[in-house]
């Protein structure tokens, strides 16, 4: 189980950074020819290496970060029109994946609880 939620926000992280890049250079670029908003996907390479690794506390803090990218999905799908419409709702079903993930990983990775009360001063 762990071992599969590691790997569902690996892939939901990469696949986001490559939406990020494809949409805004190639597929829906706000101008033609590319746009500069590609470098959207900047920001998604900070926790890329922890995630990989399996690092607890980066998915803490990445669960948070991905966030920002589920209010752009939410803007976008809800502003734009067709493709980039598409690309919007793959990019917050890609957000709320990759959430979901860190969240359980983080939860099942805990250090385990002390067995009692804590004791009296």
């Amino acid at each position: 189980m762990i071992r599969a939620l590691h790997l569902t926000a690996c892939v939901s992280l990469i696949a986001l950074i490559f939406l990020g890049l494809a949409w805004e250079l190639s597929v829906a670029p706000i101008s033609p020819g590319g746009s500069w908003l590609a470098i959207k996907s900047l920001p998604l390479l900070a926790p890329l290496f922890g995630i990989l690794h399996g690092r607890r506390y980066t998915c803490q803090w990445a669960s948070m970060l991905i966030l920002a990218y589920f209010c752009e999905g939410v803007v976008r799908a809800t502003t734009d029109q067709g493709m980039a419409q598409a690309l919007a709702v793959v990019e917050i079903a890609l957000s709320l994946i990759f959430f979901a993930a860190c969240l359980a990983y983080v939860r099942l990775t805990r250090p385990t609880q002390r067995a009692g009360p804590l004791p009296r001063s």
